[in-house]
């Protein structure tokens, strides 16, 4: 692969949509999908109608049409669900591994992948949370029938993920160890497998290309370790900084906290340029990296690029809303952006950046008046139960539910519900029987106080392309 200098964010739930990765690829540079609620997303798309028919033209080129009509007949509506109509849910990933659960995954990861390369020949990735592992081997497969260039994942320590790669290039069975709580505060393992032959139609598919494997790191040290441990070929590393949006890795030590309550991040958190460069794989830096200035720096540093999420988050090819955007550009373009990296939002017990915005759960009384519910469900950490069997808990979920489950009553206090409100982020809130949906909840980096440089008052759109065109100078 020739290296990009710009590896645009794999910003999820459906932030990073294919439109957006579309047009960074056809630029050069690595466009990238999110892979989160792929299923859910796809799911939610043919309820509304498939505008545009993307969907079904995608589908229409997918390896399986059984499998392609059976997803049709389940969830499209010709013409779209009707106003204020819930979304049907999707079923919820399983250690077993349920096969229509599957079967939407598989779908979900190639229909975003194959809109995202269609009609140009440049370079798409797809990013993957670890702390999301149950879905992993069929989003993999799904990805990779479509033929997706780079397989970035984030949020965790992804050992196993080069060796599911060559396994489900062939068509071979592959494994996955899943982190599994066993109710005594200890953690156990168990594994997931995921059989391709389980899925095929008529007649056998010749060997897929393998993707690049470029995990997201924190630390020299953890790229250390995974270049010692990691089970197959590893291409590069991403090294995220707190400054990044989304997820960040927690601090290093003893958790300290600002005054207004954010981690505190200190020398221990820096990494150590020169021992990445000693490992001898490209690397990308990402945190604030969105401008020109910072872009010339990483290179000057030995890098090969940047990753860079914020400003691709708010230009026109985004998956969010345009009325989310236009407040966001409209709030830091008055000097008013506001980023706060929150220790308990997430259910995966990651800082989370949460940007300020009215109407959104950013707002503490908006967050404490929302009836908690988990009903999509992609951040569920599995439980081992009394009789031996896996239960499935969530943070975020009925506080009641969570601790009849064993969960501990302080693990509760902040946590939000991810999987619906990046959801509603995109425009895909879910709706209640009372007419109320659920809320967004928007993440940035703290690039964001700075995205004047894309844009003005008079012209407050820009394109992905404007953003690589100012980046690379």
């Amino acid at each position: 692969m020739k290296f990009p200098v710009i590896i645009q964010g794999g910003m999820g739930a459906g932030v990073s949509h294919w439109g957006l990765a579309r047009a960074v690829a056809k630029l050069g540079q690595l466009g990238v999908v999110s892979g989160t609620a792929l299923d859910a997303i796809l799911a939610r798309r043919l309820q509304d109608g498939d505008p545009g028919g993307h969907i079904r033209r995608a589908l229409a080129h997918f390896p399986w049409p059984k499998m392609a009509q059976r997803i049709l007949d389940a969830h499209f509506i010709p013409g779209g669900r009707q106003a204020g109509a819930r979304y049907q849910k999707t079923r919820m990933h399983v250690v077993e591994g349920e096969h229509l659960t599957q079967e939407l995954c598989i779908a979900g990861n190639f229909v975003e992948i194959f809109l995202a390369r269609e009609g140009h020949g440049g370079p798409v990735g797809i990013n993957y949370l670890e702390k999301i592992q149950l879905p992993h081997l069929p989003s993999l497969y799904g990805a990779m029938l479509a033929g997706v260039t780079v397989v970035i994942v984030g949020a965790g320590i992804p050992l196993e993920f080069p060796a599911a790669i060559e396994a489900l290039a062939n068509h071979q069975p592959a494994t996955y160890t899943v982190h599994i709580a066993d109710g005594q505060g200890d953690e156990a393992t168990c594994q997931l497998t995921f059989d391709p032959a389980h899925f095929l139609e008529a007649h056998a598919l010749p060997p897929l290309t393998r993707p690049h494997f470029v995990p997201i790191v924190s630390s020299n040290a953890l790229a250390a370790i995974l270049c010692n441990r990691v089970m197959g070929p590893l291409d590069g590393f991403i090294i995220e900084g707190p400054l990044a949006g989304g997820h960040n890795a927690p601090p290093r030590g003893q958790l300290k906290l600002t005054g207004d309550g954010q981690p505190i991040y200190g020398q221990r958190d820096e990494v150590d340029l020169e021992a990445m460069r000693a490992l001898g794989k490209p690397f990308w830096l990402a945190g604030s990296y969105g401008s020109p200035e910072r872009v010339r720096e990483a290179l000057a540093a030995g890098a090969a690029g940047v990753q860079v999420g914020t400003p691709f988050a708010l230009c026109v090819e985004s998956g969010m809303t345009a009325d989310f955007r236009h407040a966001l550009l409209q709030k830091a373009l008055i000097g008013d952006a506001k980023v706060f990296t929150d220790p308990l939002a997430s259910p995966t017990g990651f800082p989370f950046k949460v940007a300020a915005l009215a109407g959104t759960l950013s707002e503490q009384d908006i967050y404490e008046s929302r009836r908690r519910v988990c009903d999509l469900g992609f951040l569920r950490t599995p439980y081992r139960q009394p009789d031996g069997t896996v239960g499935y808990r969530c943070a975020a979920e009925p506080e009641a539910a969570f601790i009849m489950k064993g969960g501990k009553p302080a693990d509760v206090a902040g946590r939000k519900c991810l999987c619906n409100a990046l959801t509603a982020n995109i425009g895909m809130s879910q709706s209640f029987a009372d007419g109320t949906t659920e809320l967004a909840l928007i993440t940035l980096g703290d690039d964001y106080t700075n995205i004047g440089r894309f844009c003005d008052t008079t012209h407050l759109d820009f394109s992905a392309a404007d953003v690589v065109r100012i980046l690379l100078g």
